[in-house]
């Protein structure tokens, strides 16, 4: 089981998020009060191509242990600042499988739509950032590392301390893809 170490949001369209005590997951929308929030797409580079696309990225969530790996590429980040919505520490979110489902505290559930495809926007918060944030695979396949996307299943307040429960997809399991 991993844990929530930071939960975060903002209601206008920037770059990093606040942290906050708490967030409240609203079914089929995302995070109370973020820019984010909606059943359609909110990220304006797709609003601009098809405003009516289902928002697949509700909540974004970034392993703490990505902040680990930076810090020792000479980058410091804290929570929030790379845009996601809950921070974690001891889940391999990379890892798992297109469907996963996040318990995240005692009610809310998640389930996982794909991988956050890093833009230039992390390069304007810290330059070389974006880099850092990739990596190749030893067939030469390309890693992103900036986090996963997902959409709320079940309601419920998310804050720092909280478990997180792993429920993985009946296989054959999908890997991530950008979304």
């Amino acid at each position: 089981m991993g844990v929530v170490t930071a939960v975060s949001l903002r209601k206008g369209h920037h770059f990093s998020k606040t942290n906050s005590l708490s967030i409240r997951l609203l079914k089929g929308l995302g995070v109370d009060g973020d820019a984010h929030m909606g059943e359609t797409v909110k990220h304006r580079s797709r609003v601009a191509r098809d405003p009516t696309q289902p928002n697949l990225r509700q909540v974004h969530l970034l392993h703490e242990e990505l902040f680990d790996e930076l810090q020792a590429k000479d980058f410091i980040v804290r929570p929030g600042e790379m845009g996601e919505n809950v921070t974690t520490r001891g889940v391999d979110l990379l890892g798992l499988p297109t469907g996963t489902r996040l318990s995240l505290g005692d009610a809310a559930v998640v389930e996982i739509t794909g991988l956050r495809n890093p833009c230039v926007q992390i390069d304007r918060f810290q330059r070389g950032l974006m880099a850092a944030t990739l990596d190749r695979d030893a067939d030469g396949h390309l890693i992103r590392k900036a986090g996963i996307m997902s959409v709320v299943l079940t309601e419920g307040d998310v804050r720092p301390g909280d478990a997180i429960k792993i429920e993985l997809p009946a296989e054959p399991h999908r890997p991530l893809q950008p979304v």
